[in-house]
């Protein structure tokens, strides 16, 4: 029976699909709970598959390190930005789409 789903899914999946994860408009407090979760996610994320490399294999890969400070950046974009709207009682609007595209390497 489960290959029977499995088969289901491929023959219904297309090669790539579009999610909807973030829409509306957001006090600037709200939007920042948000954002800093989702950024924050990957970036425990990097430093989890970071500490997990370095158990492995001795070292720490040197894009997980680049992306953890890429992260840190948009943290620290985030915090002007939500700063700046919460200082001027702006509302802030968030879209964001996730796209998955299937891929045969």
């Amino acid at each position: 029976m489960k290959t029977n789903k499995i088969l289901k899914i491929k023959k219904d999946m297309n090669n790539s699909s579009n999610h909807k994860l973030i829409e509306g408009s957001f006090p600037a407090y709200e939007a920042a709970k948000i954002l800093f979760a989702l950024v924050n996610s990957k970036i425990n994320y990097h430093n989890l598959d970071s500490l997990i490399s370095k158990e492995r294999v001795g070292s720490i890969n040197e894009l997980q390190k680049k992306r953890i400070r890429e992260l840190n950046e948009v943290n620290s974009e985030v915090k002007k930005i939500v700063d700046y709207a919460a200082k001027e009682n702006l509302t802030i609007k968030l879209n964001c789409d996730i796209k998955i595209d299937l891929v045969k390497e």
